[in-house]
Parts: structure tokens; sequence; C-alpha cells
């Protein structure tokens, strides 16, 4: 039991470390695509679907996506406290916010479909709250130090050898919710407030929301396509759905970016080729 735990708990922090690594390596393009990946509901997933019977996978996917729903509320909680408070109360109250709702989500009727509608909504309402606090975007780029990603990937670990081991004994339900907790806006929040201030991390967090929905998609493809293929076809159409939103997100964002600046862009780009030119 005890190397079974390990060995889950080091490779799942082996692959968070390297992506994390990745991330800063690559660019703000690609680094983007890729930190939107399930770098933690993977490794989960990888190892219930080896090792757990179909119906065990839905019910988790589906307990998933509840978690999702209250990482919002974590989102939501950091948003309107993170000014008032410190680093650690302020992820203290977001994770009182997280751990009810992700147990009363869990009760809700309607399947994955009820869930994903209940998700947009919860999600418009965070995008409204994240609208009317005016949030600035940050002004700085925010290095991860290897503390953040060591601490990142050991604490991915821990999650997920416990929710595929351990709680995998007792219900689903509680090692879908487990995988869903939001490990990486945790430790993303803790150090950038305590390094670059409340308004920073507070942005970055509210950033993230709609990233998330690259998670949604990957537990709603498990819960839809366990029970028709293999384990390892729905792994790897849920990691590909993960990875397609991502990159739509990414798209868009691009494009409301030229939309709102390109007249300013092409403007730059007349007054080098002028200067190139004298």
């Amino acid at each position: 039991m005890l190397t079974i735990l390990l060995t889950k708990l080091v490779a799942t922090a082996l692959v968070v470390i390297g992506v994390s690594v990745s991330v800063a390596k690559l660019g703000p393009r690609l680094g983007g695509i890729l930190a939107g990946t399930p770098i933690i509901l993977g490794p989960g997933y990888f190892f219930m679907l080896q090792e757990r019977p179909t119906e065990f996978i839905e019910a988790a996917a589906l307990a998933t996506l509840h978690a999702l729903i209250a990482t919002l509320l974590f989102s939501i909680s950091f948003v309107l406290t993170a000014e008032r408070l410190g680093a650690l109360a302020t992820l203290g109250v977001a994770t009182l916010a997280w751990i009810p709702g992700a147990y009363l989500f869990s009760f809700m009727p309607g399947g994955v479909a009820v869930a994903v509608l209940v998700y947009g909504v919860v999600l418009l309402a965070a995008e409204f709250i994240k609208r009317t606090r005016a949030l600035k975007q940050p002004e700085i780029v925010a290095v991860s130090g290897w503390f953040d990603v060591v601490l990142r990937g050991l604490l991915a670990g821990v999650l997920v050898a416990v929710a595929t081991t351990l709680a995998a004994r007792s219900s689903p339900m509680l090692s879908g919710i487990l995988v869903g907790f939001p490990v990486g806006l945790f430790t993303i929040g803790w150090t950038l407030h305590d390094r670059y201030g409340a308004g920073v991390a507070r942005a970055t967090v509210a950033a993230a929301q709609q990233g998330m929905l690259s998670l949604v998609a990957f537990a709603v493809v498990t819960a839809v396509m366990v029970s028709h293929t293999s384990p390892m076809v729905t792994f790897l159409f849920s990691l590909l759905a993960s990875i397609a939103v991502s990159v739509t997100l990414f798209l868009v964002s691009q494009w409301r970016v030229r939309r709102a600046y390109g007249h300013l862009l092409a403007s730059q780009s007349t007054i080098k080729e002028h200067r190139a030119h004298e």
C-alpha cells in the first residue's frame, strides 16, 4: 500500500513540476496553452482508469465537475477578500467556501448536463464579480520559483495518491472531489499574494476562471466516454478535449487583443517602417 501511494505521489509530482517548468520556458504562447491542461486531473484519472470499474469512474468524474463548480466559489471568495486579508487568511476563507460547496454540489441531481449548466451559471456570476471589481491586469511578470513549483507538485502528488488509493476504497465521490481540489489556484494565490501583493494575486486568480473550462471538458469527456471505450482511449480523448478548449480560449483572447488594440499595433508598425526608410 505504502509503495503504491509513494509511486503515485512521485509520478504526479514529477508531471506537475515538469509542466510548470515548461510553462516558464516555452513563453506565453505555448506556455499558456500547456498551463491550461489537466496536470492534476490527468494523473489522477490515469490511475483511476487503470484500477477502477466504469461505474466508479463515471461517478468520480461527475463529482469532479461538482468540485470544479466549488472552485469557482474559491475564486470568487479569493477575489472578494484578498484585498483586506493576508495571504493565508484569504486562502483559508476561500478553502472554507470550497469544502462545503464541493460537498453540497455533489448531491445535485441531473447528472453531467445539469452540472455543466450550473457551472456556466456560476462562471457568469464569477465573471460579473470580476468586472464589477474592475481588476487591473498585473503590471509585472510573476515567475514561479522552485519553492512554488515543488510545493505545487507535492500537494498535487498527495491529493492524487490519496484520492486514487485511500479515498477510492470509500467512495468515488470522495475521490472525484479530492482530485478536483484547486491546488494550482491555492499555490499561485499564496505565492503571488506574498510576493507581489493582493492586486496581482486577485487578477491572476480571476483570470484563471475561464481557463478552468479545459478541466470541465476533461471531466465531461471522461464521464461520457468511459462506458463506451477502453480506459486509454477515454483518457486520450479527454486530454485532447482539454487541450482543444485551451487552444480555443487562447485564440479567442488573441483575437480580442487584436480587435481592441489593433489600431495601436498598426500605428506602431507604420512608425517603425517609416523610421527604417529614413
